[in-house]
């Protein structure tokens, strides 16, 4: 590693608090490439702190991108109170928290190439965030449509205990999903495990369960959208891929499926891609020639 990308592992990241136009305060951090080339907005997974993304924020800056990632409203640095007494949905992470993270990078970085990377429910948000035509392009990585009959194996054996014993039970013993204690995704506001779990349990996922409206914002997304998808995907399956992607039906869109041997590897799966292991054979080899 050369003194140059020495000195930027320990660049001073930026922590700021970011309040939505509805009150939440959320958890921003910048990671500020000097000079900057283009901006990059990193959402992260469903019960996936942002601090997971960090090495690879931290790799991007060392590219030229000014990186920006958040922790959704009710999770991780963006909790505030108790998860039972946090009243937000996923979609309220659209409407609110990924609109305000957009506008404070237009406003930040004025003229500079706006772009986002979306992992798992991150990417759906596209579908969910008034003014995502602000972007210049996104990219999806591991985004499926969470319906559980469509899900790969693995996680389709075990969907039916989680969607209709583990959620149902859990919300209304404690008052959140306590994912952590059970080992399945994460701690959750109990908005989002009620909302998340009605569209896990349609075919058309989100926009079959909230109506026209939000199939309409889908279609209304015209940012270019590039999908990363991977075979050995534990929980989204090529037809899940398939699925959420197909609501975006105004956007310029490119797939991208990749066996972990395309690259070298022997397996990376739903979270397996932001881990420093895959520096090389991913993040320089996939993402980096993806972005502006």
């Amino acid at each position: 590693m050369s003194a140059h990308e020495s000195s930027l592992d320990v660049v001073n990241r930026q922590d700021i608090p970011l309040t939505t136009d509805g009150g939440h305060r959320i958890s921003l951090r910048v990671f500020p490439a000097e000079p900057s080339r283009s901006v990059v907005i990193m959402a992260g997974a469903m019960g996936v702190s942002q601090n997971c993304y960090e090495k690879f924020a931290r790799f991007l800056c060392r590219q030229g991108y000014t990186v920006l990632t958040f922790d959704y409203f009710g999770t991780g640095a963006s909790l505030q109170t108790h998860l039972r007494d946090c009243p937000t949905s996923v979609t309220d992470w659209g409407n609110e928290d990924c609109h305000a993270v957009i506008e404070f990078a237009r406003r930040q970085y004025p003229g500079q190439c706006l772009q986002w990377i979306g992992h798992s429910v991150g990417g759906q948000l596209l579908g969910m965030t008034p003014n995502v035509n602000l972007l210049d392009n996104a990219i999806t990585v591991a985004v499926g449509s969470g319906y559980w009959r469509e899900n790969s194996p693995p996680t389709k054996r075990i969907a039916w205990i989680l969607w209709y014993f583990l959620a149902p039970v859990s919300l209304r013993l404690v008052g959140y999903y306590p994912g952590n204690r059970l080992k399945l995704v994460g701690d959750l506001p109990p908005n989002v495990m009620r909302q998340w779990r009605r569209w896990c349990l349609h075919r058309d996922y989100a926009v079959g369960v909230e109506g026209e409206s939000l199939r309409d914002q889908f279609a209304s997304v015209t940012v270019p959208i590039t999908a990363v998808s991977f075979t050995d995907d534990e929980m989204m399956s090529k037809r899940n891929t398939e699925s959420i992607h197909s609501f975006y039906c105004n956007a310029p869109l490119t797939m991208q499926r990749i066996d972990p041997s395309d690259v070298g590897e022997s397996q990376i799966g739903h979270l397996g891609w932001f881990r420093e292991r895959y520096q090389e054979s991913l993040w320089r080899g996939v993402l980096l020639p993806l972005l502006k």
